[in-house]
C-alpha cells in the first residue's frame, strides 16, 4: 500500500474529512456499522432504531462502496449484550441518578453523565473484537512516524511541512471494523489495512493517527478533542522538547488522569539525546505524570504505560508493539475507558450528591417545630381559658345562691360588664402568622443543613410549599377543637351530691329563717336556740360546701385544661406535619436514594 500523497491529505482532508467528522459522527457513530439495527427491539440497555439505522447504513454502504476505495465494505460484530458485572451495575444507576435528578438538577449537570451514558450504548452496539486506539501528540513530536513504524508501512505523511496530518487516519489489523469508523467519523479514503494483512499480535487493533493538539488550525485541535472522547485508549507522544508542554499536561494528562489504564506515554526521539540523558528525562516525564495525579503503572500495579523510544531509528518500538499487542487481546479495553469516564463523571457530580455530613431531621427538631405552632395557635393559652372555664361552671354549680346573686346585681350594675369578650387584635393574628412562617423557616433551615445546595433548594421549596395556607388552616383548626371542647360535659360524678349539699344548706337557711319569723310574730313557741343554730348551719355551712368544691375541682379543671392543650398541639402538629414536614421528609428520602445511586455510581457502593 502506498504512503497518502499531498493532495489526499491537504487537499482531501481539509475539505471533506472535516465535513465527514462534523456530519457523519452522529449518523454513523450510532447506526451506520450496525446493519441488524432494523431487526432490534426494546431489551434492556438495547433499542429499535428502525428506519434511521437501516437508512444511515445504506448511505455508509455506499460510501464505503466508492471508486477507488482501497477497502472493502466491512461488517462489524456487536457486542450483542449488555455489559456485565460492576460496570453494568454503575451504568444502571447512573442511568437511575439521572432519572431521578431531573427535576432537580439542571441538564447543564447531568451533560457529562448522559453522555457517558450515549457512549456506553453506542460502544456497545459496535465491535467488541476491535479496540480503537488513538495517537496525539504535539506539532513535530513524530506521532505519524511512530503511527508508520507500528504499522510497518507509511501510511500516515511526515515531514518538515505542519501540519502534516491535518485529518484522522485509520489504520485496521483485522476486518469488522467499520462501525467503529463510522462513530469516529473517518471516511473510507482515510481508512488503511497494513500490508499483508499485518501481524497477528495486533489483530482486533484499530489505529487512528490525529492532527497535532496544539495545531494553530482550531478545526484540528477540534477534531483531536472529538476523537479523544471516543477512542478505547490513547498513546500519547512527546519529545524531548515537548514533554513538559504546559497545554499537554493542563488540557489532556491531567484531566484524563482518571484514564491512566487505558493511557500509553511515549518519550519519542530519544535517539537525539546523548548518554544517560534519555533516562533523565524519562525520568522527569515520570515525575510531571505524578504531578498531574496520573498512575503509573510500575511493578504490576495498574496505570499509565510509560516508555521510551526512537520510531525513526525504530528503537523500542518492538516493545511498543508487544504492549499494545498484550492491550488488545485482553479486549477489555473500552470497558475500561467506559468505566473511566463513569469515575470522571462522578467526580464531577460529586458536589451535587455528597452532603457534607448527616442529613434529616431529628425527634427533636419535629417537636421543637410543633411547639412552635401549638404556641402560634394558642394552645396554652386555650388550655387556660378550658381550665378557668372548668372552675368557673363549679362555681356556678356548687356556689352558694346569695353569692351568684350577688355578682348577678355586681354584673348588672356595673355597665358592659356583660359585653362578650373582644376578639384577638390584628396585631395578634400578625404574630402569629409570623409565628408560623418563623417556625417553618426554622424547621427547613435545620433539614437543609449539610445537604448539596440543589437538594437543599428543593427542601426549602417543598417546605414553602407546605406553608402556603397553614395559618388559616390552623385558624380553622383551632375554631373546631374549641366547639368540640365547648360541647363536652363539663360536670363530673360528684357535682349533684355537692349541688344537693349546697340545696340543703340553702333549705337550712331558709327553714331557720322562718322558724325564727315565726316566733317573733308568735306563730311559734318561743326558743331562739334551736332556729339560730339551724339557721347558722346553713350560713356556714354554704360556703363551706362552695369551699371543698373549689378545692375538688382544681384537679379536674387543670386536667380539663391540659387535655384541651393536648388535644389543640396534637391538633397543630398533625397539620403542621401534613402541610411541611411530610413534604420534607419525602424530599430527603429522595435525596437519600440517589445519594445511594451515586455511591453505587462512584464505586463506594461496591
Amino acid at each position: 500500500m502506498t504512503a497518502i500523497t499531498d493532495d489526499q491529505t491537504d487537499g482531501q482532508n481539509d475539505a471533506d474529512g472535516q465535513n465527514d467528522a462534523d456530519g457523519q459522527s452522529n449518523a454513523g457513530g450510532q447506526n451506520a456499522g450496525d446493519e441488524n439495527a432494523g431487526d432490534q427491539t426494546v431489551a434492556g440497555d438495547r433499542w429499535d432504531d428502525g428506519l434511521i439505522a437501516r437508512r444511515a447504513g445504506g448511505r455508509a454502504e455506499e460510501a464505503e462502496s466508492e471508486p477507488g476505495d482501497d477497502l472493502p465494505a466491512e461488517e462489524h460484530v456487536p457486542i450483542g449484550g449488555a455489559y456485565v458485572g460492576p460496570l453494568r451495575v454503575r451504568l444502571d444507576a447512573l442511568r437511575e441518578l439521572i432519572g431521578l435528578s431531573r427535576t432537580r438538577l439542571d441538564g447543564k449537570t447531568l451533560a457529562e453523565a448522559g453522555r457517558v451514558l450515549d457512549e456506553a450504548a453506542a460502544r456497545q452496539r459496535l465491535s467488541s473484537r476491535h479496540t480503537v486506539v488513538a495517537i496525539a501528540g504535539a506539532t513535530g513530536s513524530g506521532k505519524s512516524t511512530l503511527f508508520n513504524a507500528l504499522a510497518q508501512v507509511p501510511i500516515s505523511e511526515t515531514g518538515l511541512r505542519r501540519p502534516t496530518t491535518s485529518a484522522p487516519i485509520a489504520c485496521t489489523w483485522s476486518e469488522g471494523a467499520a462501525g467503529l469508523l463510522d462513530r469516529l467519523a473517518i471516511p473510507p479514503r482515510l481508512r488503511r489495512r497494513p500490508l499483508a494483512g499485518g501481524d497477528e499480535e495486533l489483530s482486533g487493533l484499530v489505529l487512528v493517527d490525529l492532527p497535532d493538539h496544539d495545531s494553530a488550525m482550531v478545526r484540528h485541535r477540534e477534531q483531536v478533542d472529538r476523537v479523544l472522547a471516543l477512542v478505547d485508549a490513547v498513546i500519547w507522544v512527546v519529545d524531548p522538547e515537548k514533554y513538559a508542554d504546559a497545554a499537554l499536561h493542563e488540557r489532556y494528562l491531567r484531566p484524563l488522569a482518571g484514564h491512566a489504564e487505558i493511557t500509553f506515554v511515549v518519550l519519542n526521539q530519544v535517539d537525539r539525546l546523548p548518554g544517560e540523558a534519555a533516562d533523565q528525562v524519562l525520568d522527569d516525564l515520570r515525575r510531571l505524570l505524578d504531578e498531574d495525579g496520573m498512575a503509573l503503572g510500575e511493578h504490576g500495579e495498574p496505570g499509565a504505560t510509560v516508555l521510551a523510544l526512537s520510531a525513526l531509528t525504530g528503537d523500542g518500538v518492538g516493545e511498543l508493539r508487544e504492549l499494545i499487542g498484550t492491550f488488545v487481546q485482553e479486549r477489555d479495553a473500552a470497558a475500561r475507558r467506559l468505566s473511566a469516564d463513569v469515575d470522571a463523571a462522578a467526580a464531577k457530580l460529586r458536589p451535587v450528591y455528597l452532603a457534607a455530613g448527616r442529613t434529616g431531621l431529628g425527634e427533636r427538631s419535629r417537636d421543637d417545630f410543633s411547639a412552635r405552632l401549638a404556641e402560634a395557635v394558642g394552645a396554652k393559652a386555650a388550655g387556660e381559658a378550658a381550665e378557668r372555664e372548668w372552675r368557673r361552671n363549679a362555681g356556678r354549680a356548687c356556689g352558694t345562691p346569695w353569692l351568684r346573686l350577688w355578682r348577678w346585681y355586681e354584673r348588672a350594675r356595673t355597665p358592659g360588664s356583660g359585653v362578650p369578650e373582644a376578639a384577638a387584635p390584628v396585631e395578634d393574628e400578625l404574630t402569629a402568622r409570623q409565628r408560623v412562617e418563623q417556625a417553618v423557616r426554622t424547621v427547613a433551615d435545620e433539614a437543609v443543613l449539610g445537604l448539596p445546595t440543589p437538594w437543599a433548594q428543593a427542601v426549602r421549596e417543598a417546605a414553602v410549599r407546605g406553608a402556603e395556607g397553614l395559618p388559616e388552616a390552623l385558624d380553622e383548626l383551632a375554631v373546631r377543637e374549641a366547639e368540640a371542647m365547648s360541647g363536652r360535659p363539663l360536670r363530673p360524678s360528684w357535682w349533684p351530691a355537692a349541688v344537693l349539699a349546697q340545696a340543703s344548706m340553702t333549705l337550712l337557711q331558709i327553714y331557720g329563717g322562718l322558724w325564727l319569723m315565726g316566733q317573733i310574730i308568735g306563730l311559734l313557741e318561743p326558743g331562739l336556740m334551736a332556729p339560730v343554730l339551724v339557721m347558722l348551719a346553713g350560713i356556714v355551712g354554704g360556703p363551706l360546701v362552695e369551699w371543698a368544691c373549689g378545692a375538688a375541682a382544681r384537679g379536674p379543671a387543670r386536667r380539663y385544661g391540659q387535655d384541651a392543650r393536648r388535644r389543640l398541639q396534637e391538633a397543630a402538629a398533625g397539620c403542621g406535619r401534613a402541610k411541611v414536614l411530610d413534604p420534607i421528609a419525602a424530599e430527603l428520602m429522595r435525596y437519600r436514594e440517589v445519594r445511594e445511586r451515586y455511591a453505587t455510581v462512584s464505586g463506594s457502593g461496591k
